[in-house]
């Protein structure tokens, strides 16, 4: 679906922002549409990994089992494809910590593992599928940072161990075939318990039981930006098919 006319999208962001004003409990609800203007790609757009050729499907890739089974392969498209080195917050980051700080949003829920929203200064962010910035050796649990996983970029068939027991390391990232933090999802379920408004941006609702979440809110102030349409458009008391950033960006708190 195109992006609506300019007439209408005024009309939606000053909806928005009269929405915003009468909340104090906002929570927002993101997903991969929220960083792909930090220059950090997507997943299932024309362009998105998922569409781009791989010895493997990507989807098989970021698996758990081809993890354990293929290690080399899986850190040769990790290192390639999903640590995005100097990636900056954008505008739609920087207005959400904007939210939290002046009080109006209680937490960031997000689909992504690359830390911008932090790096922006959102303080409660809960990280469905982890975050590429944590790393664990699957022995002893000692922490590494993401440099430690990616100065290797250049040397495909070298593995990350760990230099205190030698054991391999694992990026904290949730992969197919593993199930959710439980401590992370009590706390995202808990939030949308409580908001008093919900703004899902930059996601086109498929990927579940990440997905499923939003159906925890209860309000009747529900936001949905994206680029283009989703399943949940019918369900949302305001759509606007645009860009995050340019819409976030013409809002305040």
């Amino acid at each position: 679906m195109e992006n609506e006319n300019k007439q209408d999208i005024q009309k939606k962001i000053e909806a928005l922002q009269q929405m915003i004003d009468s909340s104090s409990n906002i929570v927002f609800f993101g997903g991969a549409g929220v960083s792909t203007e930090s220059g950090i790609p997507d997943f299932r757009s024309q362009d998105g990994l998922y569409r781009q050729q791989w010895k493997y499907p990507p989807e098989q890739i970021i698996s758990h089992s081809f993890f354990i089974d293929n290690t080399k392969e899986f850190y040769r498209f990790y290192r390639a494809k999903l640590i995005i080195q100097g990636a900056q917050p954008n505008t739609a980051h920087k207005k959400l910590a904007e939210l939290e700080q002046a009080g109006k949003l209680s937490a960031v829920i997000t689909q992504n593992i690359d830390g911008l929203h932090q790096a922006a200064g959102s303080k409660t962010v809960y990280e469905l599928h982890g975050s590429t910035l944590r790393n664990y050796c699957m022995n002893c649990h000692e922490f590494y940072g993401v440099d430690y996983i990616s100065e290797s970029v250049n040397s495909a068939d070298t593995l990350p161990h760990c230099t205190k027991c030698g054991g391999l390391i694992k990026p904290d990232v949730v992969l197919y075939e593993e199930g959710l933090d439980d401590k992370i999802i009590d706390g995202a379920i808990r939030a949308l318990q409580q908001a008093d408004m919900l703004i899902i941006g930059g996601t086109s609702l498929v990927v579940y039981p990440a997905a499923g979440l939003i159906n925890y809110y209860r309000g009747s102030k529900l936001v949905l930006i994206n680029k283009t349409a989703t399943a949940s458009d019918a369900i949302a008391n305001l759509v606007i098919h645009d860009s995050l950033g340019k819409v976030l960006g013409a809002i305040h708190p």
